[in-house]
């Protein structure tokens, strides 16, 4: 027994330190401590207005699917594929709202989805965010990156000098078994605009809305020359296939939409970021579902829907109308789409590793910004090195039933942000310990109910258990509204305390409306096409989180410092217009 005494205490010790870091959260910054992080070169350039902004947030969402996805998915939907780009474009609207609170509410410092939940959650939660989030990015460059490589490739083989007489390993892919396939481009395409990104944020951004303006008018072109080979009778019968194929539909193009979030990242680069942030992010939303519905109403107008093509259905639905030049435009936009979504994605990933490295829980080096260009450097060179290697040797569209994985729990994660920071919020009403426990338990609730209706949905099951389930997210949801208010007025009770009475009281800056119910509403549908992914996406997030948990135990809980001077997260003042 008394051998044994110090093994135990030696655990018991071990498990105790791992828990109390795992719940450490970030702590808002004072004022002096703001105006000492400004005064030093510790921070990024602030170099992005508003209409950067938003066209950032464009490039980041509208790449080659444009011209695709909405062919493809108005093969089963018919003309009522409008209606699931529009219920998606809702949806995304009010994830998007929730991210533009998060922006205006923090800032001053990058890190975007890790950030907020370090404030608003804990520190091991954050880490596993910032992992999920992390790999959709790195397979995502890559397989952007070939098919930007493979697009390349068809262009010049219009021209028959080059007809037939380009190697595969050079563009297309040459595959070497079922996993390994060799593509010279690729990593070329992502070296060149890695340098571009390293240069500085205002020559990237110069390069990000060169493309993105013409992809916009090239969309513009084809939905105008569309219009007039509209016939009318072919939007008859608007949803051939009943409205389940439109909600179906409506699960696979809400992925066309993600990008916008990529805004938040870019806080400390943003000129006026309390006021810029929350427009670059909803602007640019808006755009996108405009841009869709247009293309929608053309392509589903041009020809019958169960005559579309299934690898191009825009450029061969112009083709048959003798509108080749259009296939041509088509084919530059999706470049430029691609290039764009690809360019602002390496822009994203490497500022999410400048976030987590200057809290310790990754190297230093990754926290290191160039004095003159003021670029995280080494986080830009790494992720440009990633997805290269990834690109260049891994045929990673095997892989690409696994993404969407870290969006979807960022998105929810940000929802619940959004709640719980209300809560904490230090300029309005203080909540018990216990009530904000119930809240969380409540947010986890509402999450597995979207989760179960995925499944009852996905599988045919009875239609009562899908009422059972929603109903029980409703419950919580209700939980949220009345009784966190009730446990708040029997806390000011207690405190005597003056004021506003509200949990959900508005936030600085920008304040997304509805809370506790849209955040919710948000949790509630993300997590319900969490419940439509493959299989292997399901056993990917559980293999990884128990990777990365390993990861934090053995580096992170040693090295994190989210008590650093340097390191303290910035909520927002009340900004005076000059």
């Amino acid at each position: 027994m008394r051998i044994a005494t110090p093994s135990s205490s030696l655990s018991s010790s071990g498990c105790s330190h791992f828990w109390s870091s795992a719940r450490r959260s970030k702590r808002l910054a004072t004022p002096e401590e703001k105006a000492y992080r400004d005064s030093t070169d510790l921070g990024l350039s602030r170099r992005l207005g508003v209409i950067d902004l938003v066209l950032l947030g464009i490039g980041a969402s509208i790449g080659a699917g444009i011209f695709v996805v909405t062919g493809t998915v108005a093969r089963d939907a018919g003309p009522g594929v409008t209606i699931s780009f529009i219920l998606a474009g809702a949806s995304c609207v009010i994830n998007a709202l929730c991210y533009a609170e998060l922006a205006s509410r923090f800032p001053a410092v990058v890190g975007g989805a890790y950030l907020y939940t370090y404030t608003a959650f804990n520190e091991l939660t954050a880490f596993l965010v910032f992992a999920q989030l992390m790999l959709d990015y790195h397979i995502g460059a890559a397989s952007i990156a070939r098919s930007l490589a493979s697009y390349l490739i068809n262009i010049l083989e219009l021209f028959p000098v080059f007809k037939d007489n380009i190697p595969n390993w050079i563009g297309h892919g040459e595959s070497i078994g079922d996993v390994l396939s060799i593509n010279i481009l690729a990593p070329i395409l992502l070296i060149l605009l890695t340098l571009v990104l390293c240069l500085g944020v205002h020559e990237s951004s110069i390069a990000n809305c060169i493309m993105t303006v013409t992809k916009v008018i090239i969309v513009i072109i084809v939905i105008f020359a569309g219009a007039f080979e509209v016939d009318v009778s072919n939007w008859s019968p608007f949803a051939p296939n009943g409205l389940k194929s439109i909600f179906t539909g409506a699960t696979v193009v809400f992925f066309a939409y993600v990008g916008f979030d990529a805004v938040a990242n870019s806080a400390e680069e943003s000129k006026r970021p309390q006021r810029d942030l929350p427009i670059g992010i909803i602007g640019s939303l808006l755009v996108c579902i405009a841009l869709y519905i247009g293309v929608c109403l053309v392509i589903t107008g041009m020809v019958p829907y169960n005559l579309l093509g299934e690898d191009a259905p825009l450029a061969e639905a112009f083709t048959s109308k003798g509108l080749k030049f259009v296939s041509v435009l088509i084919s530059i936009g999706a470049v430029a789409g691609l290039t764009t979504t690809l360019l602002v994605g390496l822009y994203v990933q490497s500022r999410l590793y400048l976030g987590i490295a200057r809290d310790g829980l990754l190297p230093s080096i990754f926290a290191r910004v160039h004095s003159i260009r003021h670029t995280p450097i080494h986080s830009q060179i790494w992720v440009g090195l990633v997805a290269s290697i990834l690109g260049g040797l891994l045929d990673v569209r095997v892989l690409s039933h696994i993404l969407s994985v870290g969006t979807l729990t960022g998105y929810s994660v940000v929802s619940a942000c959004v709640v719980v920071l209300r809560w904490k919020d230090k300029k309005g009403s203080q909540v018990s310990s216990s009530a904000e426990r119930e809240g969380v338990i409540c947010l986890i609730v509402v999450a597995l109910c979207g989760f179960a209706t995925g499944l009852l949905y996905r599988y045919d099951a009875s239609f009562i258990f899908l009422i059972l389930t929603i109903v029980i997210a409703a419950g919580a949801s209700a939980a949220l509204v009345f009784r966190q208010n009730t446990l708040m007025v029997v806390c000011v009770k207690y405190t005597k305390r003056k004021g506003n009475l509200k949990v959900y009281a508005n936030a600085p800056g920008f304040s997304c409306p509805g809370v506790p119910i849209l955040p919710n509403i948000c949790i509630f549908f993300n997590m319900f096409l969490f419940g439509q992914l493959h299989e292997e996406a399901w056993v990917r997030f559980v293999v990884l989180c128990i990777v990365m948990i390993g990861v934090y135990a053995i580096y992170g809980q040693y090295h994190a410092n989210p008590s650093a001077e340097d390191n303290i997260y910035i909520e927002a003042p009340v900004e005076e217009d000059p």
